[in-house]
């Protein structure tokens, strides 16, 4: 049913069953959030979105109450102005004063309303608690005295990753958000993904810096320093630094990396490209083995943790393969360094990639066989090259290392759900027929879905492929796979929603139309390049000849 309502003296269409704050939004008047998520049920628990009703005693929350034809709705009254600058003073009477050093100084959603509702003193002032900063975790920092009580972390971590690592603790003014008997994440369910990063409005999370180590090693005469670089960073660094579309940013990080002082630069996308051979293999050897089904990815490490503490009778369908940072590290150090005369001690390799839980795979490495020295986020990445100084606008670009820079879009597309199982039927027909998948476009396993699934012919069998990304809906495809309710030769899962795209490590703020960028990006990249499938990439032959890099 579609009627009218006043809002702000203006008569506005509104359909029964909108919330008030749909309606702002689509109209295009802004009033201000600090809880609400889009795509999630409203909670109202921050009474940012307040909004005056002619005929209510109280102001009401907009996220939360539903429109009705009577209404007379005014959003910047002054009785509404005066109660967000109260919520947001308050909150500050309890916030650290870092804001000159903080991690999220001129990205903070907090000191951005500070500033819009004019504050410029503290007028409430309490006892401020010594909490200390969970450093437990071995990606993810959490800071709980710059928490708000906003519980964004909780709903994404509940809903979308089915994790459920973070919590409410204790009641009214003593409740706070933490760990379950305040542990750590190090010990709690955490997969180590940084999702709940992404939608933190303040600094109580972030990852754990690998910036200070780079900075270092890079203006240390006694480091050979290198760089690997992931296709699923280089969109977003792209929108960062204001790259204008058409210009080839791969190449373009390969000549600022070097302003910088690394000494190579290497593309990810090779060794993606090494892992997918290897993945159609194996799914090759188990359909004539007649083994049980599916096969499952392997590259991305929260999906991983999630099946080895929580579904470890899954492990023996996993791929049993490094992920492609780990081939490319092991490369670099094991034989890179050998062909370039160099102790590979002397080698301090980095890797840039879109999320947090790769700190976490190479962390976990064994001791005495470190291949990755840091990784750094998107975010990191994009810090680095400000502090540098380099200009994207004049930069001329630079191949990366010829050994390891072969184009090949198949790589590429892995940086999307659904894109790793696009380039492995690639693959996998041609070992199964010896001839090339015509065309190799499947739209099946394409856009911005949480849940793909594509059947394909392959001589007189047809195979069925599955990509979902969020471990929450990953959780309800396993059951349905357990109960025999569906079947699958392969699937993908990547924890993070719609891909590496939008992992944890990336831009903060990423909103629908900057994910649609990326994804299009890799698409059109898919659609221009020569080589599209991986056992064309004339650089994995150097891989294929070294087992051992690829585990």
């Amino acid at each position: 049913m579609i009627f009218t309502v006043e809002i702000n003296g203006q008569t506005v269409t509104a359909r029964r069953g909108e919330t008030i704050l749909a309606i702002l939004n689509r109209t295009g008047i802004r009033v201000p959030t600090l809880c609400h998520l889009s795509g999630f049920s409203p909670t109202g628990a921050c009474r940012m979105c307040v909004v005056e009703v002619e005929g209510l005693t109280g102001l009401v929350t907009s996220c939360s109450h539903q429109v009705e034809e009577w209404m007379k709705i005014h959003t910047h009254s002054p009785r509404v102005m005066k109660a967000r600058r109260t919520i947001v003073e308050l909150l500050l009477a309890n916030h650290p004063d870092d804001c000159l050093y903080c991690e999220r100084s001129g990205n903070c959603e907090l000191q951005d309303l500070a500033t819009e509702l004019n504050i410029k003193e503290r007028r409430y002032r309490t006892r401020k608690p010594s909490i200390m900063i969970d450093r437990t975790c071995s990606s993810i920092e959490r800071d709980p005295a710059k928490c708000i009580l906003c519980g964004r972390c909780i709903r994404v971590c509940d809903e979308i990753i089915g994790m459920s690592a973070i919590e409410i603790i204790g009641r009214g003014s003593k409740s706070s958000i933490g760990t379950s008997y305040n542990k750590g994440l190090n010990t709690q369910a955490c997969v180590k993904c940084g999702q709940c990063i992404m939608v933190c409005p303040t600094a109580a999370l972030k990852e754990k810096n690998s910036y200070s180590a780079v900075i270092d090693a890079l203006n240390n005469p006694n480091f050979f320093p290198v760089i690997q670089i992931s296709p699923g960073v280089q969109g977003s660094i792209a929108e960062d630094l204001g790259i204008k579309g058409g210009r080839d940013i791969q190449n373009l990080l390969g000549a600022a990396l070097r302003k910088m002082g690394f000494l190579q630069v290497f593309d990810t996308s090779a060794s993606v490209d090494m892992m997918i051979l290897g993945i159609s293999q194996q799914l090759t050897q188990r359909v004539k083995d007649k083994e049980k089904m599916p096969l499952f990815n392997s590259c991305c490490p929260s999906w991983v943790k999630f099946i080895e503490e929580y579904k470890p009778e899954l492990k023996k369908h996993l791929v049993i393969s490094k992920s492609p940072m780990q081939i490319m590290g092991t490369w670099i150090k094991d034989h890179y360094a050998q062909r370039m005369n160099i102790a590979k001690e002397k080698i301090f390799s980095v890797a840039v990639m879109p999320c947090t839980s790769k700190k976490h795979e190479a962390s976990i490495e064994e001791k005495d066989h470190q291949n990755i020295d840091a990784v750094l986020t998107t975010r990191e990445m994009i810090r680095i090259i400000r502090l540098f100084g380099i200009d994207f606008n004049t930069l001329e670009s630079e191949n990366t290392e010829l050994g390891f820079g072969v184009r090949g879009s198949a790589g590429r597309l892995s940086g999307i759900a659904g894109g790793e199982s696009e380039a492995v039927i690639r693959t996998f027909f041609y070992q199964m027929t010896g001839q090339e998948l015509s065309p190799v476009k499947i739209n099946e396993l394409r856009g911005l879905k949480n849940r793909k699934e594509a059947r394909i012919k392959i001589g007189k069998s047809t195979y069925g492929f599955a990509a979902v990304s969020g471990l929450a809906a990953a959780r309800q495809l396993l059951e349905e796979i357990e109960s025999g309710k569906v079947e699958f030769q392969m699937v993908e899962v990547m924890a993070c929603p719609f891909g590496c795209i939008n992992g944890g490590g990336q831009r903060l703020g990423t909103d629908e139309k900057a994910l649609k960028s990326r994804m299009k990006a890799l698409y059109d990249a898919d659609e221009e390049e020569m080589i599209k499938v991986a056992h064309r990439n004339p650089s994995i032959q150097e891989f294929i000849k070294m087992p051992e890099v690829i585990g």
